[in-house]
Formats: structure tokens, sequence, C-alpha cells
């Protein structure tokens, strides 16, 4: 591996924007999503978001999207957004190429740090469509819990895809970082 090879870090700004928004949509929608293992195409169609929530998400305080690159090329990403003492862990995307290759939890790890270093969140929620049990259990294995929360899934909200089915909703998962209990 030489220098060039090292993943490396940065907040997104405006002018990434359609690529966060092409990664997003490999990684989870269409035929191309199905090359990874993140793939909802079985639950969803259209869009999973689209450039005006990514820019409000870049723009609006205490949060950021973190991009994750190798070699100047953009891999992965994920926001992380501060609700009080809670961080918010979301738009978590791997390039489908990339999936599987220990990529995601160097992302997930740093989102974590940064969350508890920068904004000393105490813990990191998140949401997860119930019937992605293969995705809840990896989060699972990196110590996030059920919280049995759920919220309801977007329905008639085309911002957030066309659904397949009629019963999705999103489970709630937290995980206490170092230090904390739940």
């Amino acid at each position: 591996m030489t220098d060039a090879d090292i993943l490396s870090f940065r907040d997104a700004r405006s002018v990434d924007v359609p690529a966060i928004v092409a990664l997003v949509q490999s990684a989870y929608r269409g035929d191309a999503s199905r090359a990874g293992w993140t793939t909802e195409a079985d639950l969803l169609d259209g869009q999973r978001i689209d450039p005006e929530g990514v820019t409000q998400v870049i723009g609006k305080p205490d949060s950021r999207v973190l991009l994750a690159e190798r070699n100047g090329r953009l891999i992965a990403c994920c926001q992380i957004e501060k609700q009080g003492d809670t961080g918010y862990f979301g738009m978590f995307s791997v390039v489908p190429g990339e999936q599987g290759s220990g990529l995601g939890k160097q992302v997930l790890a740093e989102a974590e740090r940064l969350a508890r270093e920068q904004w000393q969140c105490r813990a990191m929620r998140m949401t997860v469509i119930e019937q992605r049990g293969d995705l809840i259990a990896w989060y699972e294995r990196r110590g996030y819990r059920r919280s049995g929360e759920y919220q309801p899934f977007p329905y008639g909200d085309e911002r957030f895809g066309i659904p397949r089915r009629d019963d999705l909703r999103f489970e709630v998962l937290v995980k206490p970082m170092a230090g904390e209990t739940a």
C-alpha cells in the first residue's frame, strides 16, 4: 500500500453534493446496488436521497457529512449530527465494490470518534429499515442495540423512495459511547 492508497476523511462541501447523491444511490437502489450487500432494491424503487436533502444536511448547524476518500476518489460517506448529548448517524454509504472490505467499520468508527470527541456525545443513534435484518445484525456486532423504538416510513414522499411493500418502518438502534452505559 502506498501513501496514495491511505483512507482519508474530510467534511463535505456543497461542490460534493452530486458525488454524494450518486454514491448513496449506487449503494442502495437499482441494479448497481446489487453488487454490494446493502441494497434496498427489493424493498424500494426510486431515489434514496436528493441533492436538496444533501445540501440541507451539509448546511445544518451541528451536522456534517463525512466523506471517506482513497486516491482522491469518494468511496464512502455518512452523516453525523449532534442532537443534545446524542449523535445521530445516517446517510451511511459505501461503494458496492468496497462493501465487505472493512471500510464500513472504519467509517463508522471515525463517525463515533468525532461525535464523542468533538461533541461529547454519550451515545449514537440511528434508524434502519426493520426488514433489513442483515444490516441490523452488522450494527449489533459493532455494539448497537435495538431500542424497541420504531418510526414510520415516510410513505407518499418519493424523496425517500417508492416502497415495494406496505409494512416498512424504521427501528432505532443505539450504542452508548465508551465509558457510558445504556
